[in-house]
């Protein structure tokens, strides 16, 4: 942005804005027993393992209803932060599954998952039973080894 003084423009620098979930010390387990729908509870209970066992890294909360694996920071046109490789939130409609893997290139995966919709960086599912889990796991492997978001740069 820029301010007029005088007949000149002056640059202002514009603070990134950070993302508003961030990383927190809430308990997961504690989370993951605390979901109501019996269903919903199972589906997470195994992404949870399967994200666990393919990262390496531990749980963490990120807000109040995402649970993320490992880290990294991003940097974009108007925001900047740390983020996780993979996580997942169980919503009213669906399971949400975040793939930091530019999931639109993904074509060729994404056609022998299963049911599923996506969004930029989230895979909605229904069941996870309707999931093919080898495809999955390679999903889960893309994003671990070389996340990506469109427009920003990772460090």
């Amino acid at each position: 942005a820029a301010t007029a003084q005088c007949g000149r423009f002056i640059h202002e620098e514009i603070p990134m804005s950070q993302p508003k979930t961030q990383k927190n010390d809430a308990s997961v387990d504690k989370f993951l027993a605390g979901i109501k729908d019996d269903q919903k509870r199972t589906d997470c209970l195994a992404v949870f393992e399967l994200m666990k066992k393919l990262t390496g890294e531990p749980a963490v909360m990120w807000g109040k209803e995402k649970v993320g694996f490992g880290t990294f920071h991003y940097r974009g046109k108007t925001s900047e932060g740390d983020w996780f490789h993979v996580g997942f939130s169980p919503r009213k409609l669906d399971l949400v599954l975040y793939l930091h893997c530019e999931l639109e290139k993904q074509a060729a995966l994404l056609e022998k998952l299963g049911k599923h919709k996506i969004g930029k960086s989230c895979l909605y599912i229904k069941k996870f039973e309707d999931i093919h889990v080898p495809t999955l796991k390679k999903l889960i492997k893309k994003a671990c080894d070389s996340p990506a978001i469109a427009g920003a740069t990772i460090d």
